[in-house]
Formats: structure tokens, sequence, C-alpha cells
């Protein structure tokens, strides 16, 4: 059997040289555990029990790019370094061009909310340290209600007036609050990772119709990761297919991206309901706009 990356390596090998759009991994984690200057601090990861031994540095994901034609990567900075965003900024510096990247500031294990610095420490993360927004996780507080609450306003104001993009990690019953700050901020570009985690057992109350009903609000996107909501966790992930089609009637290619290199593949060669002319978005013009690659990073 195949492993992914063998998979992937066989499916893409065949485009490359061939003149095509920009292609644009929209979420890979990157970290180092071998360089003194950027350690992974338990006292500051937000999953400080799953710190690991090896690297997968920007030097790494850029010989995956080479191996699968992919053109550009979106940093989602990783747990492991909580509010120290100092290595996604790295990579951006030291690759012009290559990669963006999101950072992580508020929520669990990070900054309170209610933090009223919150808002300045957005704008010397963009400005100053080169990315382009903000991973939230409104999922590690289940719980809690942040998300939506109007303590983040000056937060979500700030990154409206830089035009930033937030990708939003949550669980299924939390999906409403993004329609009420889509609302109200319509200048900040959102991104919904991991479909939001539904259940795709679960009737379309539980989380899904929720989802669907988000595309009335033109500055939400979708990103189709397939594995996590997968039951039966076999590529190519067929059992969300259904979920994908939907996604796509509803959302259509201008407004989603796809994300990490073994899903590459699925997205580009093996899904048969995307048109040729939305595929090119989803595979890269999206991402390209949405995370500052075509040169409107604010600096």
């Amino acid at each position: 059997m195949l492993t992914r990356r063998q998979a992937l390596a066989t499916l893409t090998l065949g485009a490359q040289g061939q003149s095509r759009s920009p292609v644009v991994d929209a979420a890979e984690h990157a970290w180092v555990v071998s360089d003194p200057k950027f350690p992974a601090r338990t006292e500051l990861a937000v999953c400080p029990a799953t710190i690991p031994k090896h690297d997968y540095s920007a030097e790494y994901l850029l010989s995956e790019m080479k191996t699968y034609s992919v053109d550009h990567v979106v940093i989602s900075h990783v747990c492991y370094y909580g509010r120290d965003n100092s290595y996604a900024s790295h990579c951006v510096k030291a690759y012009p061009g290559k990669f963006a990247a999101i950072g992580l500031l508020v929520g669990h294990r990070l900054h309170d909310p209610a933090d009223k610095e919150n808002a300045g420490r957005l704008e010397r993360l963009i400005k100053e340290d080169g990315l382009i927004g903000l991973r939230l996780s409104p999922i590690y507080n289940r719980d809690a209600v942040w998300l939506n609450d109007p303590v983040c306003y000056p937060l979500w104001k700030k990154a409206e007036s830089l035009h930033a993009t937030f990708n939003i990690f949550l669980a299924p019953h939390q999906v409403r609050q993004v329609g009420d700050m889509a609302a109200r901020f319509p200048g900040v570009n959102i991104v919904i990772d991991h479909i939001a985690m539904i259940d795709i057992t679960a009737p379309d109350s539980d989380g899904f119709g929720p989802l669907l009903e988000l595309s009335k609000y033109p500055n939400v996107y979708i990103r189709t990761s397939l594995h996590n909501p997968s039951k039966t966790k076999e590529m190519p992930y067929r059992d969300v297919w259904p979920f994908l089609r939907r996604l796509y009637d509803r959302y259509g290619g201008k407004r989603m991206v796809w994300a990490n290199f073994f899903e590459y593949a699925i997205m580009k060669e093996v899904i048969p309901f995307f048109t040729a002319a939305d595929k090119e978005w989803i595979l890269g013009r999206t991402a390209y706009r949405l995370y500052g690659f075509n040169g409107n990073r604010v600096r």
C-alpha cells in the first residue's frame, strides 16, 4: 500500500514544469527542536504534553514544496510555541514570498481575550513580524463563549483596519459565533479550519447546517480538511465527499482553500465535482489572495 507521501508524489510529478496558477498549501505547522533560538517552552505551549522531539522546519517544508510542485505555504503557528510567534516570523522573513503565517495570541493558554493590549499585539505581529493574521481556537474553551464577546471587538476592529485574515478552529456548536463576528467586521477575512470539526454522522442541526448558513457572509471561507471529519480515516476520505460537495455548492471555489500536503492529490486529481476553473481557485488562487502572496501583506 502506498504511503500518503508516495501517493501524492505519484499524482503530482506529472504536473511539474507545466504552466499553471499558483498552488498554495493553506496550512502547515513548522517548528524546530534543534535550534536554541526557537525553543519550545512548556510554560508557554498551548499543548505542553505533546511537544515533539523532531524538526518540521521551514527547510523541510521547502523540500516538500519542491517535491509536490507547491509554490507557497501558509504556516499556521504551532501550539508548541504558544504566543511566542518568533519562529513563524523567522520563516516568513528568511524565505520571502515562499511563506505567509498566521500567529497565536488570544485564547486557551494564550493572552486573555479581555486583555486590552491584544489589538496592539496584533498590529506589531503584522507590521513588525510580517504575519498576516491569527488563528483563534475557541475549540479549546468549549464551555466558554469568548469568540464573539464584546471584549474581542477591539481586536477584530484592528484586524479589519489591517486587512488581516483570521483562521478559526472551533467546534460545531460554536459556528454561530463566527456569523456574529463576520457580520460585525466584514473587513476581516475568516477561514473556517477543519470544516469546523463536524460530526458527519450527526444531523445538520448539530453543526453542518450552521456552517452552510455562514456562506451568506462573503468574508467567510472554508479550509477543506478531509482527514479530520472522516470516520474511516482511509484515503481519499470518500465518506466526507458528500459534505465537501455541499460546501462547494454553497461557497463556490473562490471561497475554498486546501491544506496538508497529503491531501493535495485528492483535491487536485481525485475529487470529481470541481470544475477546472474552480479547481484553480481552490488549489491556490484563493489562498494566494487571502494570505497576502499577491503583495498586499501589511508591513
